[in-house]
């Protein structure tokens, strides 16, 4: 069975050794290199196009937001999952606009790690509770009170649209509404289409402004 490549891009070793320790007691992934800074990540990408790359872009002098764009350049199939501990809401927008998979802070537990490289591995979005916040956040500003107007959406897809906010994937969601993983995919894929949306931070800024969701995570 083919194992999930991952490449470490951290410039802290302490970091970088716990990640592989992590990743190794899973099972199922292999790590085919890591990386103390972007020209480092560069000269490996050009050799190992990787299924996911763990990043943490907030390093100057090693890694920045511009490594994110290098890297969607030379291995476009690879899925971002970021690790960092940048607390900037206007760089964590700027990140998430680029279209990573994953984020998430370096406060968060072994488990929601897993759980993230599990999502990411599968091309799903994975975000902490303190990025979505921060999602959350930013949905209420002012100027995103304009659109008042109805969703398009079915009742089975506005279903769909509150369980991927809260954070369910798609084996979840297909066991919580009795349907099969494809149908779940193929109702994720027709609701992006149709609202014009490409992420999943899009999609839950959508639902609060709609009033789908409520703005507290907790209730989602």
């Amino acid at each position: 069975m083919r194992q999930t490549s991952i490449v470490i891009a951290d410039s802290q070793y302490l970091i970088r050794y716990g990640l592989k320790k992590m990743i190794r007691n899973l099972g199922g992934y292999n790590i085919v290199g890591e990386a103390q800074n972007e020209t480092d990540l560069v000269s490996l990408l050009h050799k190992n196009k990787a299924d996911i790359i763990l990043l943490d872009y907030n390093q100057p002098g090693n890694f920045e937001i511009g490594t994110i764009k290098k890297i969607l350049k030379i291995s476009p199939n690879s899925n971002i999952l970021i690790i960092s501990a940048d607390n900037s809401k206007s760089n964590i927008f700027e990140v998430l606009e680029l279209g990573v998979n994953s984020f998430l802070t370096k406060l968060c537990e072994e488990e929601e790690i897993q759980n993230a490289i599990k999502a990411t591995a599968k091309g799903e979005k994975f975000f902490c509770n303190n990025v979505l916040n921060f999602i959350l956040e930013k949905s209420f500003s002012p100027e995103n009170f304009d659109d008042c107007s109805p969703t398009p959406l079915t009742f089975r897809e506005i279903q769909i649209v509150k369980l991927v906010a809260a954070g369910k994937i798609a084996k979840e969601i297909a066991a919580d509404l009795d349907l099969s993983i494809h149908t779940i995919y193929t109702h994720r894929k027709k609701i992006m289409r149709k609202l014009e949306l490409n992420s999943t931070s899009e999609l839950v800024i959508y639902a609060i402004n709609h009033g789908i969701i409520s703005a507290d995570p907790v209730n989602t």
